[in-house]
């Protein structure tokens, strides 16, 4: 009865993982890559293309 009892619960405990590494990878679709136009770098300060200024 006791060994029936440990399967299923880590029988359950290793069913839930994929589930948890699912949710915890989420975050990586926030991080996008940004291109600008021709004569603009990305400002990551403030988020946005700006002009590149030759001097």
């Amino acid at each position: 009865m006791m060994t029936t009892l440990k399967t299923l619960v880590l029988a359950a405990a290793l069913m839930s993982l994929p589930g948890l590494s699912l949710a915890m990878g989420c975050s990586h679709s926030k991080q996008q890559a940004q291109s600008c136009a021709d004569g603009a770098t990305w400002d990551s300060a403030t988020g946005t293309c700006i002009p590149v200024v030759n001097s």
